[in-house]
């Protein structure tokens, strides 16, 4: 094997097993935080929070938690200090959870849950620009689509194991207390990950144009990304419409959800590595398709409402892989974490205002939540058509 070979072949190597360790790290992450946060609210409720303390908690912290991405963004790129970033944002994102078995009053527990989502909002952005230099070798779909898998696993992971302990002892802080387990794994293999992957920059060859200004593919991505966010309905509107209706039993609720979190993994997966071959036809085809969930969420019967709630799953994992994947394409490495932190303060800024909307709407009429859901989505396909227009100028 010719040397130059030989070297492509070890650097393509050493950036999958970088993107292992980083998704297994984010594996345990999602256990973590997505374990506490299927009883956060009830948790809070238990300790004498009104319901207005709880919905500001959780619309507090999913605000910074996205907005403060940017800032995150732009010191990690100012500084090149990508790991000293992930890693203290990945401490604080950890370390709050299993802080909440000793919270003794809702002002303290609710301190830490705005912790932990401003930890992950901290070490978002370069974490994402470091895994987006080692796609340079191994496609940006297939790095982003395995990490939202392990992500997405994560997640299914770890309400089932909060379930399982309140099913066995009824309280949430032996369930906090459990999680410290995975937090301390996702910490240990982050500073393991920083050890030996010194300098993830290296996998990706740089350009040699430096562009210091975002281009105008990447507005126009961001755009239709925000379409997305904000047409996308959330979870617990969702719950709360299959329990307010009775279409799925209160039971099913959560199995739904695993459901549609496992599909999710399983088609990061598969439409990442489609997405290295094919482009933006992938992303088009999984938005197209993924833009129906809500008629069969909201007006479906049980199985119907399953259907709907795996194309669901489908989106939301799209939206943590392909869209990543996209604007990578217009960012220099200078410049890729903070691009990575506006573009996800935009979607953030999307999501929230958008599921207020559908909010609203659902006390007015339904047909009227699910024409807005499907046409915002809609409307994202062309304007993802015309950035990639602009992206080729």
């Amino acid at each position: 094997m010719p040397a130059d070979k030989a070297k492509e072949s070890l650097t393509a190597s050493t950036a999958f097993r970088f993107v292992i360790v980083v998704g297994i790290a984010n594996l345990f992450a999602d256990m973590t935080y997505e374990g506490a946060r299927s009883s956060t609210g009830q948790f809070l409720g238990s300790l004498g929070a009104s319901a207005a303390v709880v919905g500001f908690t959780a619309g507090l912290g999913e605000l910074l938690g996205y907005a403060l991405r940017s800032v995150s963004g732009v010191i990690s790129d100012k500084t090149g200090k990508y790991w000293i970033v992930t890693s203290v944002g990945y401490i604080i994102n950890m370390l709050a959870v299993p802080a909440l078995a000793l919270a003794g009053s809702w002002p303290l527990a609710t301190g830490l849950i705005v912790a932990e989502r401003t930890g992950r909002a901290i070490r978002k952005p370069s974490t994402e620009a470091m895994l987006s230099f080692a796609g340079k070798r191994i496609g940006q779909g297939w790095v982003f689509g395995l990490n939202e898998a392990l992500d997405q696993a994560g997640a299914t992971i770890g309400p089932l194991v909060m379930s399982f302990v309140l099913f066995r002892h009824g309280n949430y802080r032996n369930g906090f207390a459990l999680l410290l387990i995975p937090a301390l794994l996702t910490v240990t293999i982050v500073l393991l990950a920083r050890y030996f992957f010194p300098d993830p920059r290296g996998l990706e060859v740089s350009e040699t144009i430096r562009k210091e200004k975002f281009p105008g593919a990447f507005w126009f991505y961001m755009a239709a990304n925000a379409c997305i966010g904000a047409g996308f309905a959330d979870f617990a509107l969702i719950a709360y419409h299959f329990q307010k209706t009775a279409s799925v039993t209160a039971n099913l609720i959560p199995i739904y959800y695993a459901i549609a979190m496992a599909t999710g993994a399983m088609g990061a997966l598969v439409f990442g590595k489609l997405f290295d071959k094919l482009g933006l036809a992938v992303v088009l085809a999984v938005f197209f398709l993924s833009s129906f969930f809500a008629p069969l969420v909201f007006l479906g019967s049980s199985w119907i409402a399953l259907i709907g709630m795996i194309l669901w799953g489908i989106g939301m994992s799209a939206q943590g892989s392909l869209l990543n994947s996209l604007i990578v394409g217009v960012i220099h490495t200078s410049k890729r974490s903070t691009a990575f932190g506006v573009f996800d303060t935009g979607f953030g800024l999307a999501w929230f205002l958008g599921s207020w909307l559908t909010g609203a709407l659902y006390q007015k009429s339904i047909p009227a939540v699910i024409i807005f859901s499907v046409a915002l989505q809609l409307l994202a396909l062309p304007i993802f058509l015309f950035a990639k227009r602009m992206e080729r100028q």
